[in-house]
Parts: C-alpha cells; sequence; structure tokens
C-alpha cells in the first residue's frame, strides 16, 4: 500500500492525520481491545453488557469487559459474503434470525430472492451450531433497562453489526452502542444509522479498506479459540 494517501479521523481530537502509506495502529486485538476501552471508559461500573460478536470480536471485548467491570456475552452473527469481495457483503443474519439484505449489492449482482432465501438459510444453520459451541446451555445475557456494547474487531461494510444492533434492540436495552477500534467511513455511517451511537479510536476514508493493514499481528480466530476464551473469561469470574 505505499503511495496510497488514506485519511484517519480521530474522534474526540481536532485534527485530520493525512498519511501517505499504511499505518500500524494496534499490535494485536488485545492491544486493540485496551484502546477501545479506553474510549469506553465513560461506562464503567454502570449497568451495561458487552456482547462480543465472533470470532474476532472476542478478544477485543474480553478486555473491554476487563476494563468496564461489566459482564460478557456473544452475539453470533454471521455475514453473506460476496464471492470477490470477502470485505463486503450481501448481508448478514444474527442468531435470533434477524437479517439484514444489502438490497442494492442484490440488484446489481442479480442476486435472486430464492438464492438468498438459501444463503439465509445455509448460514442460520451455522449460527446455530456456533450457540450451542459458545453458550452451551445458557441463556443469553438479560438487557432490559441495560446499555448493550456490541464489539467487533472493525468495521467494513457495517453490514455485520447492522444486524446484531437490530437483533440485540429486540431484547428491549437502554441504548445500544456499536464499538469498533476502526471503521471504515461506509462502514461507521452505516452502523450509525442503527446504533444509539458509535464508538471507535478512528475512521478510514480510503477507497479500499482492509482491516489487516492497520494490524501489525493479524490472523483468523479459531471457534476453539473462542471457546477457550470465553471458558477462561467465566471460570475467573465465577470467583469474583
Amino acid at each position: 500500500m505505499q503511495g496510497l494517501t488514506l485519511q484517519i479521523f480521530y474522534r474526540g481530537s481536532n485534527f485530520t492525520e493525512q498519511l501517505t502509506e499504511s499505518r500500524i495502529l494496534f499490535e494485536n486485538r488485545a492491544d486493540a481491545g485496551r484502546k477501545l476501552a479506553a474510549e469506553l471508559a465513560g461506562y464503567a461500573n454502570q449497568p451495561c453488557v458487552i456482547l462480543a460478536i465472533p470470532n474476532g470480536g472476542v478478544p477485543l471485548a474480553i478486555e473491554v469487559a476487563k476494563v468496564l467491570k461489566a459482564d460478557l456475552d456473544v452475539i453470533i452473527c454471521r455475514k453473506l459474503a460476496l464471492p470477490m469481495n470477502p470485505e463486503g457483503g450481501l448481508g448478514a443474519v444474527a442468531d435470533d434470525g434477524t437479517a439484514v439484505i444489502n438490497q442494492d449489492v442484490a440488484a446489481r449482482d442479480g442476486i435472486t430472492s430464492a438464492q438468498i432465501e438459501y444463503e439465509v438459510e445455509q448460514i442460520k444453520a451455522n449460527i446455530k451450531h456456533r450457540i450451542l459451541k459458545y453458550r452451551g446451555e445458557s441463556l443469553p445475557s438479560r438487557l432490559t433497562g441495560k446499555t448493550a456494547i456490541i464489539v467487533d474487531d472493525g468495521l467494513a461494510s457495517g453490514i455485520t453489526m447492522s444486524v446484531a444492533v437490530e437483533s440485540v434492540r429486540h431484547r428491549r436495552p437502554r441504548e445500544i452502542i456499536a464499538a469498533v477500534p476502526l471503521a471504515s467511513a461506509t462502514g461507521f455511517k452505516r452502523a450509525s444509522s442503527a446504533a444509539n451511537r458509535v464508538v471507535t479510536c478512528a475512521i478510514s476514508s480510503q477507497s479500499k479498506f482492509y482491516l489487516a493493514d492497520f494490524y501489525r499481528n493479524w490472523r483468523d480466530i479459531s471457534d476453539d479459540e473462542v471457546v477457550h476464551a470465553l471458558d477462561q473469561w467465566r471460570k475467573r469470574n465465577s470467583f469474583t
């Protein structure tokens, strides 16, 4: 990405930093989670629940929950990815069956309603499997009257976060915060139209946006790693 001009807008500051090459903002997801937690410090010790979007959002959400001393749970959302653009998306589905479809993309690519319905059903089956794996027999956290803070490792299209917000809204929280360390301008706009507030460390206006470009250490996180991290969190907090 040498020679590519990026603009990073830091929330809460009065300047725009223009970069001529990619910039590493986070060492890894844990580092991103700690920096995101600093942006969310005002919610510490308040009645709130941190909801991680697996898989990438879990390491960040754990760091946020530590700092805010908040309950931690997962909201399982899966993206309906486009074959030629995995960072983009046709839509997304949440663990309660809520679906958000990008109708403009469907029309542009000639994707039929039957094709969309088939893909949604496939994703729902995948989600059911993950619910059992990540949550077991545990019920979802009660959100009524609380602040729900939905955490992911970044916003590209913003589709996954949008469906998470719509799903969580059915559970009647006091407010819904979408929290990510980094967002594209498009993703930030889409999430802002869904959540009560979007909290992020940085917004990028680059035309081709890839989350990995802003992390020094970036890799896919396996289901087993998510299960282990959640188990460790539950064990640690069962004694507090």
